[in-house]
């Protein structure tokens, strides 16, 4: 296998990733804020930082791979001020089902999932370290950290300011730079509820939303005898600035430390050619799409297109991409009921070192084309090729570990879609069908498959029982 590359946003080049300790990676990336379902965004970051994860363990990293709950923020409170419910009760909710629609697009399970209730101390104790250093200070409404003290402050970015990415970020008049920023927000008389506001000894209130995930890297990540706290922090290209400099910031001067080696950012996901933003009203919720579409649909889709580039989401395109993952499942169902043999050696590393150069997709997914359309040409000529069928499905198993594609029964794959009742009546109509055929009844059997082919159901006959898609 060739040397891993990636594309760091800072340096904004392609560089050779070397880890900080032989074959053990850390990596951090910036989770939701649990106010609200994810939506196509939040499964482009998941699914980007999941190929990550996957090509790192196939070049034999240890990976220790960190992803954070948002769950106290000023969108939360406005949701209990909204729907009379507790922040356990929303938080609770959301993250369950972020984890549920994670599963569903087959993410790796992250190794340390923090919360940021769970992480108070930490946070505390980042902030007294920069008060005592005198990097931050009190305001009337909460901590904030000083920018001017950090000569650094900007480098991560290579911007210091941008009104459009400010959102999260309260003014105050008598702030010391406008580019100054909460570490701490004071409670105010509406919240003084103990589910929302917390006691330091600074003042009871919550932190800002940069701290949390500094505190969590040092508190779960960091070993301060190295020069980064990780190998690599991830995230959507919006969080690049302001989030990730104010990170940056805070890890610098509290713990004389820079907080990521390498700085990797996923682009946008567009619709009808804007980003999508729950401000702009045009937020597609993956929970909407996933009724309609197989997640390893959605999956497969989302990793043809290159991750730094932004994906103009459409449903042709998403088509298109079914298509040609219906490709692979149809020549996987030719080898249904075999087993796998030894992998196709220059098939596993012509994808692996497709994707050590900075996760190129387009490479691996030309090769993956190329095997499919081989593969079946070989079938037609070799049908019983036991052990050319072996290495085919040993070859499709590494696209799962390595992709996170083709991991699907055959058949269950070309069942989605299918109610629950349709289901049990196409069952029963497949045991009729089979007791026909033990009583040698082929009129019955015939008329059974007639009646089925009309519903859109196509059978099979295996040596391990009839199976059944939609056509």
């Amino acid at each position: 296998m060739e040397q891993i590359y990636l594309f760091d946003s800072v340096k904004k080049e392609k560089i050779p990733f070397i880890s900080q300790e032989e074959k053990k990676v850390k990596i951090y990336v910036c989770g939701p804020t649990v106010y609200d379902d994810a939506h196509l965004g939040h499964a482009r970051s998941a699914i980007v930082f999941d190929l990550l994860h996957r090509v790192l363990k196939a070049n034999n990293y240890d990976v220790t791979m960190v992803k954070n709950f948002t769950d106290i923020d000023d969108k939360i409170i406005n949701k209990m001020a909204k729907t009379g419910k507790s922040l356990e009760e929303i938080t609770s909710f959301y993250i369950k089902a972020y984890l549920d629609d994670m599963e569903a697009l087959n993410i790796l399970p992250n190794t340390i999932e923090p919360k940021a209730t769970q992480n108070l101390e930490a946070m505390e104790e980042l902030i007294k370290k920069l008060l005592d250093q005198d990097k931050a200070y009190i305001l009337d409404n909460g901590v904030y950290f000083d920018t001017s003290k950090d000569t650094h402050y900007g480098e991560i970015s290579h911007r210091i300011s941008d009104e459009n990415s400010q959102a999260r970020v309260e003014t105050n008049s008598l702030k010391k730079d406008s580019k100054d920023f909460a570490l701490w927000k004071f409670s105010n008389e509406n919240e003084l509820d103990d589910n929302v506001s917390f006691s330091t000894s600074f003042g009871k209130g919550r932190p800002g939303w940069h701290c949390e995930c500094s505190a969590m890297i040092d508190k779960h990540l960091s070993d301060h005898n190295l020069e980064f706290a990780v190998d690599i922090h991830g995230g959507g290209a919006d969080l690049l600035f302001p989030h990730h400099e104010n990170e940056a910031a805070q890890t610098r001067m509290a713990y004389n430390q820079e907080i990521a080696k390498y700085w990797l950012h996923n682009g946008f996901v567009n619709i009808d050619g804007q980003k999508m933003s729950k401000s702009l009203g045009n937020s597609f919720f993956l929970k909407d799409a996933l009724k309609s579409y197989n997640p390893e649909v959605i999956r497969f889709y989302m990793l043809t297109t290159y991750y730094r580039a932004d994906l103009n989401f459409n449903e042709e395109d998403l088509i298109s991409s079914k298509k040609r993952l219906d490709k692979l499942y149809r020549l996987k169902k030719r080898l249904y009921g075999g087993g796998v043999g030894a992998i196709d050696k220059k098939f596993k590393n012509d994808i692996l070192n497709a994707l050590n150069d900075d996760l190129n997709t387009s490479k691996a997914f030309a090769f993956i084309d190329e095997f499919v359309s081989v593969s079946n040409e070989s079938l037609d000529v070799q049908p019983k090729n036991k052990g050319l069928k072996k290495e085919i499905l040993a070859n499709i198993q590494f696209l799962n570990e390595i992709l996170g594609i083709g991991y699907q029964d055959a058949f269950t794959y070309f069942q989605f879609g299918v109610g629950e009742q349709i289901k049990q009546t196409l069952e029963q109509l497949i045991i009729k069908r089979d007791e026909a055929k033990k009583n040698k009844d082929y009129e019955t059997s015939d008329k059974i498959r007639a009646e089925l082919n009309d519903m859109g159901i196509s059978l099979m006959d295996t040596p391990n029982g009839t199976v059944w898609e939609r056509l």
